[in-house]
This record gives structure tokens, C-alpha cells and sequence, in this order.
């Protein structure tokens, strides 16, 4: 039987995920960066992204067969996964916007957010993003829209990321996405994160698992964790099966 082109890399994927000498090297090469913060080598058309550049990858091809016109994140930082999701949507040609939510919007990163040429496709607002007036703001600006995708990048602590799952899934309809970044922390060494208040036991990991106890609407996508090996968001990919 001769597979597709398509078959084939997702049965190559699914072999390359299950090897134990893989994973291990991932892990190993994804702790050791870290110290020397890898992430922020990065930037998105001049702005600075802090991402695995292969995360970014599967958000683009995410964003390019989901065709949302609505992308939601909580955490905006120095504003580059704004400004690339933003990118994507003018890629598209649709009227899709996005969303970004932070509880502090320093002034230095919106003005360079608001004087970059991807700002008319972008939203700001300021507050936490489980705060019950910011999320009614979101809601009321998410009226009309017909598919909408969340990435969660924001407070890493369980009770947050947790707290952000359910306020914000009933927006995202099937065939959709919520992407839970950060999930890796769970796989760190207990002393990754001496200054945080997130670690080990309380982590966007540990929120994405009970969130998933509690729906029968979402899975985790598997085939964009094969492929990619590399990445922040273990368990993270979340695909919405069921309206």
C-alpha cells in the first residue's frame, strides 16, 4: 500500500514521538538552553517573540486550516506573537483580529505594538485575564465571530491557567483550538524556577489535566506534538472535538 505524502509524515512523526532516545535528547537540549534563555533569541518582524520557533510553526499551519477570524492571548510580553498572529491574519485576507490581554501593558512595548504595521489587526487590554469585567470585554468583543482561537501565555500557576480554561473554552467551537503554553514546566527540574510562582505540581500541566477531566470537548492534539519534538506546549495543543 503506497501512502501519501501526508500519510507518511504523520506515520513518521507518530514512530519518531514513541522513541525513548528522542525524548530524552528533546528534554535533555530543551532543559539546557533554558539556562541560557533560548526563547528570547526571537524576534517576529522586529519584535521580540519569546517562543520555540517551532511552536510558532504549528500555530501558523493551526491558524492557516482553522482560518479563525478571532485570536485571543493572554500575555502579551514585548508584543511578538501579537504582531505574528496578526501577520497570519493578514495572510489570510479575512477580517480576523486579534485579541491580547496582560495585566500590565508596559509602556515601551505599546508603543512599539501601536506604531507596527500588523497594529489594525490588533486589540489591547489591560487587566488580568480572569478578571470577570475583562472577560465580559472579551465576550462582548468576541460577538459575531465566527471561529475563535485562545493561546494561553499568561500567569503559569494552575489556579490561573485553570481559571482561564473555563472562562474562555465556551468561546472556542469545534474545529478550533485552545493552545496552553508553558506545559513544559511540569517536565523542568524542580529548581527551574526559583522566582516564579509556578513549579512542579502547579503549572499550566497540571490545569490542562484537570480541565480535561471536567469536558468531554476537547482533546489534545497529538499529531502537532509528534511532529514537533521541540516544543513548550506538551499536552498543550487542545482541539475542540464537540460544540
Amino acid at each position: 500500500m503506497t501512502l501519501t505524502f501526508d500519510e507518511e509524515c504523520k506515520l513518521n512523526a507518530a514512530r519518531m514521538a514513541t522513541s525513548q532516545d528522542i525524548n530524552h535528547l528533546t528534554m535533555d537540549w530543551i532543559c539546557k538552553t533554558a539556562h541560557y534563555k533560548y526563547t528570547y533569541n526571537f524576534k517576529w518582524l522586529g519584535r521580540p517573540i519569546i517562543q520555540f520557533p517551532q511552536d510558532m510553526f504549528a500555530m501558523q499551519e493551526i491558524i492557516w486550516n482553522t482560518r479563525p477570524n478571532l485570536i485571543i492571548e493572554t500575555g502579551i510580553a514585548h508584543g511578538g506573537s501579537l504582531i505574528f498572529y496578526a501577520s497570519m491574519m493578514e495572510l489570510i485576507g479575512d477580517d480576523g483580529v486579534v485579541l491580547g490581554i496582560d495585566v500590565d501593558i508596559r509602556k515601551h512595548n505599546r508603543k512599539e505594538i501601536e506604531s507596527h504595521r500588523m497594529f489594525h489587526r490588533i486589540a489591547m487590554l489591560e487587566g488580568s485575564s480572569t478578571d470577570d469585567a475583562v472577560v465580559k470585554e472579551v465576550y462582548r468583543l468576541a460577538e459575531g465571530k465566527r471561529k475563535v482561537l485562545v493561546a494561553l501565555d499568561s500567569n503559569h500557576t494552575h489556579e490561573h491557567v485553570l481559571g482561564e480554561l473555563e472562562k474562555y473554552s465556551p468561546l472556542v467551537k469545534k474545529g478550533s483550538y485552545i493552545v496552553v503554553f508553558d506545559t513544559i514546566i511540569e517536565s523542568m527540574p524542580a529548581d527551574s524556577f526559583p522566582d516564579r510562582p509556578w513549579n512542579r505540581g502547579n503549572s499550566p500541566m497540571t490545569a490542562v489535566q484537570e480541565f480535561l477531566k471536567s469536558t468531554d470537548r476537547f482533546a489534545v492534539d497529538k499529531e502537532t506534538e509528534n511532529k514537533l519534538l521541540i516544543t513548550v506546549a506538551p499536552t498543550g495543543y487542545l482541539k475542540c472535538i464537540k460544540d
